[in-house]
């Protein structure tokens, strides 16, 4: 099946069902990330939800409140974007896509990464909107340093198998409401 009538299905399902899930809890992620990697002073980039996509602004406010700093994307030109060390209190401005982010902060690159996704399979692949944005910037950290990507879906979000792109980053681990895949 091709990559646009895969996202066109799911969008349409996640509209609907986002509704009837449970968020993917903190202490999920906390508690994982813990026994991988000391957390102290390491930076993690979220996003801001939009689209029914799994919320992660109370994770990243539950990571704020351990003194994780946290950070959010800036859309720049040429498909490309930046991660802004902020708060959830910071001021917000409406990107072009209609998406908040942070109207300033400190350029940051985080260690670990939350990533927005329209589908995945069990082989950790992801399929996100088309434009590549998190396909170039995952691509862009792991040149510069060691980087844990963490997909955040909901269970029917998975396909069987998803078709693949030379571009496409593979992602190191997908959690849903209710499993974790590695």
């Amino acid at each position: 099946m091709l990559k646009s009538k895969i996202r066109k299905k799911i969008l349409k399902i996640r509209e609907v069902k986002n509704k009837e899930q449970n968020n993917i809890k903190f202490n999920k992620i906390f508690n994982f990330l813990k026994k991988k990697i000391n957390l102290n002073k390491k930076i993690i980039g979220g996003y801001y939800p939009v689209n029914h996509e799994v919320d992660d602004l109370k994770i990243l406010e539950e990571f704020s409140k351990k003194n994780i700093k946290i950070s959010l994307p800036v859309i720049k030109k040429n498909f490309k974007m930046n991660f802004v060390e902020c708060s959830l209190s910071s001021v917000f401005v409406i990107n072009k896509y209609g998406i908040p982010e942070p109207s300033e902060g400190k350029i940051v690159y985080p260690d670990i990464l939350f990533v927005p996704l329209v589908a995945f399979d069990k082989k950790l692949n992801r399929l996100g909107y088309g434009a590549g944005f998190y396909d170039r910037i995952i691509e862009y950290l792991r040149k510069k340093k060691k980087i844990i990507t963490i997909g955040l879906a909901f269970n029917f979000q998975e396909i069987y198998l998803l078709p693949v792109s030379r571009h496409d980053q593979k992602l190191d681990y997908i959690f849903t409401n209710n499993k974790i895949l590695k």
